[in-house]
């Protein structure tokens, strides 16, 4: 427990964040939606529902996510769910979304992708720990 709330301060201290699919296995840049994550088990991030990485988890959920800070880093496996519910996206909603979002939390563009993580990698203070989440 000791090292996935270290984990958990390192993902607070990271504003980017490493996607990738299994589909065509590119890995992308992820900004997670701000004070929404709920822990290291589930991590939000925004996107469009044209890209081609919606698309991607939509053929295949499978995703990795990692983050890391100086020598600290944390590599995520799990699933990603494309969210369209609109209340959900309410309540994830930010205001930097507007410079990708023009017309709001109504924009038929705008969706959320819900990363729900089932093993960690974690390489913390020398330490190195694998297991399920």
């Amino acid at each position: 427990e000791k090292i996935k709330q270290q984990a958990i301060d390192l993902l607070n201290k990271c504003e980017v964040l490493t996607l990738a699919s299994i589909n065509n296995g590119v890995v992308r840049v992820g900004r997670p939606v701000e004070d929404k994550t709920e822990g290291i088990d589930t991590i939000w991030f925004s996107t469009g529902t044209s890209s081609e990485k919606t698309k991607d988890f939509i053929k295949n959920p499978k995703a990795g996510v990692a983050f890391y800070e100086g020598h600290d880093s944390v590599t995520l496996t799990g699933t990603i769910e494309v969210v369209s519910d609109v209340e959900e996206k309410k309540a994830l909603w930010v205001d930097w979304f507007y410079e990708h979002f023009p017309k709001g939390v109504d924009d038929p563009e705008y969706c959320i992708l819900k990363f729900t993580a089932e093993q960690a990698t974690y390489w913390i203070g020398n330490q190195f720990i694998k297991g399920k989440i």
